[in-house]
């Protein structure tokens, strides 16, 4: 079984992010904070997202009212927005190609909300290419947490040690330790500034396509 990540693994999804992160700001009287620092922000889902846009930074928490205030017009933004400026990343269509000829099991996995997952993979054209989705708010927990790899897991029938995780972040590779699976991560990912090599992936590939010389281990 393969599982894979979206943002930053199959998607480049930061444009209709920013987008709509610059839109909810300007509704809210504050500043846009641009493309280049939403890519550094995104990995953990919406709510993390729309919290490091208030406070302008990666950690912390902002004020719980403004919060209350800023997550359903950014959820309004990003559901018109979802797939506009957002495409797949070269090679990750002869990827899927390759991976459902061989006969492998495919799922994906990510922290981003059905209710924008479902449709941006639909939009896409990839949606069709996987047995299983399991979203942000599919399982109790998100990556870095295991369950949502071993929920994937234990719908397909398939045992960790045989399966692989390709993603782009340090989340994805402390899920997929955590849950027992290898881990293959793309050089290009979000992965909140640093170099995903540091986090000590199984392998790191420039490009999807490069997936068939990894699936033969």
């Amino acid at each position: 079984m393969v599982l894979i990540d979206v943002d930053g693994t199959l998607v480049d999804s930061v444009p209709d992010l920013a987008y709509c992160v610059d839109a909810m700001m300007r509704e809210l009287g504050m500043p846009a904070r641009g493309e280049q620092s939403v890519r550094r922000w995104v990995g953990n889902g919406v709510e993390r997202l729309v919290k490091r846009a208030l406070l302008d930074r990666l950690e912390g928490e902002p004020d719980e009212a403004l919060f209350a205030e800023a997550l359903p017009v950014f959820e309004a933004l990003y559901r018109e927005n979802t797939s506009k400026r957002s495409c797949l990343y070269p090679g990750v269509n002869e990827a899927l190609d390759f991976l459902r000829n061989t006969g492998v099991r495919m799922g994906c996995v990510t922290n981003k909300a059905s209710q924008f997952t479902l449709p941006l993979l639909g939009d896409l054209g990839v949606r069709d290419y996987f047995e299983i989705v399991i979203c942000g708010d599919t399982v109790e927990r998100k990556k870095p947490d295991p369950m949502p790899l071993l929920e994937a897991a234990k719908q397909l029938r398939t045992e960790p040690r045989s399966s692989l995780m390709l993603g782009d972040s340090m989340s994805d590779v402390k899920a997929a330790r955590a849950a027992g699976f290898r881990i293959v991560c793309m050089s290009y990912g979000y992965n909140h500034g640093e170099d995903i090599r540091d986090y000590n992936p199984d392998a790191v590939i420039d490009s999807m396509v490069e997936i068939q010389y990894i699936v033969a281990w």
